[in-house]
């Protein structure tokens, strides 16, 4: 026996030989999925050397143990156990890059996807035709299924604003199935976004060339079990993505979103100091200083929601540090605000507004720099 293999922990997994296609499937909270999204994939793909590769957030339903049960009986089946991070996209990227094999498709665990068109995606892989090839609900052929109305019609502009970036031509490029060479994913891991749920999208705006498309028509199925995932958040993550693709480059797409939520902090704040001094019953010293603390932990609220929302604060005591944490900070960047349009105005002779406008940017730099380093724990 080769030395190197004898010194294996007795726990390694068996090596995995000669894989065409990693099938990379992120789960949270899908026990009751798991187990027939093998025995589907079994079928489709017969005859063709695939693994599997589960990417688990951390679920608290049993996933992770019904997928090591899974493991130790199918040597195809792995599991990455995610902790501490959350997103389907980042889930999809991990998943990628724990494998070595030539072609990787993505698939979600709720078995909406027809995995039964999986050999004809790899087929136009291997033959050179695309570098990834997309299961599409709106392709000739393709069906959305039992969609309400209302779904279809987001669906629909959402695919929209995707072309703006994808800079491919696609019918659905909001699909979360599709198969892609390793060459076409390491041509744009690097400048991934991780925003958001739509990897797809994230990847061909990503990429360093446009990328060559096909698409294979398939039917939406209904969930077989579990809940859905999908949520009102989903389109704000979605309108991040389309920011970071945008103007990433040039300003982060978080901190347009902590921009925008503090600007609906100033009305909050406006709103909140017209009433009490409409009432007449506070100083305007203490009316104010009472609406810059409503539009504080406004902002904090909604930014642990929207903004932070892979690092959402939770539970009594994280969220009551966090609060505390988020206005020290915001009251550290309002001295620095006045402080700074002081010095500008009176020490520089700037303009007012020119002074003004230098402390609130100073100020919003700050806020975004320290919040997310000490409320929510940027890395």
């Amino acid at each position: 026996m080769h030395a190197d293999t004898a010194r294996l922990p007795p726990t390694a997994p068996p090596l995995r030989q000669g894989a065409a296609l990693a099938v990379v499937i992120p789960t949270f909270n899908e026990r009751d999925n798991v187990a027939r999204m093998v025995e589907v994939l079994d079928a489709a793909l017969a005859g063709i050397p695939f693994e599997m590769v589960f990417v688990d957030d951390d679920s608290r339903d049993g996933t992770r143990d019904k997928l090591a049960e899974i493991a130790a009986a199918d040597p195809r089946v792995r599991m990455v156990h995610r902790i501490g991070r959350r997103g389907l996209s980042t889930a999809v990227v991990e998943g990628i890059l724990s494998t070595t094999t030539p072609y990787v498709a993505v698939i979600d665990a709720d078995l909406q996807h027809d995995e039964r068109v999986l050999p004809q995606m790899l087929e136009i892989l291997q033959a050179g035709e695309a570098d990834v090839v997309v299961g599409s609900r709106y392709t000739a052929g393709g069906s959305t299924g039992d969609w309400e109305q209302s779904r279809v019609r987001v669906s629909a502009v959402a695919t929209k604003l995707a072309r703006m970036v994808a800079r491919v031509p696609l019918t659905d490029p909001m699909s979360g199935f599709f198969a892609l060479t390793r060459a076409a994913f390491d041509s744009a891991v690097r400048d991934l976004s991780g925003q958001g749920y739509k990897v797809l999208l994230d990847i061909c705006a990503s990429s360093a060339a446009p990328l060559r498309m096909a698409e294979v028509p398939y039917q939406f199925r209904r969930r077989e079990a579990g809940d859905s995932k999908l949520d009102a958040m989903i389109v704000w993550e979605y309108l991040l993505l389309l920011v970071d693709k945008l103007i990433g480059h040039v300003v982060p797409a978080r901190f347009v979103s902590f921009m925008a939520i503090g600007g609906i902090g100033v009305f909050v704040h406006m709103a909140v100091l017209s009433l009490l001094m409409a009432t007449g019953g506070l100083p305007f010293m203490w009316a104010q200083a009472s609406a810059t603390g409503v539009a504080m932990v406004f902002n904090f609220f909604v930014n642990n929601l929207l903004t932070y929302r892979d690092r959402r604060l939770k539970g009594f005591v994280a969220v009551t540090r966090g609060l505390l944490s988020f206005v020290t900070v915001c009251s550290v960047g309002a001295i620095a605000n006045v402080g700074i349009a002081e010095v500008l105005f009176a020490g520089y002779r700037y303009a007012w507004w020119l002074a003004g406008l230098a402390g609130i940017v100073v100020g919003a730099f700050w806020n975004y720099a320290a919040t997310a380093l000490f409320t929510w724990k940027a890395k």
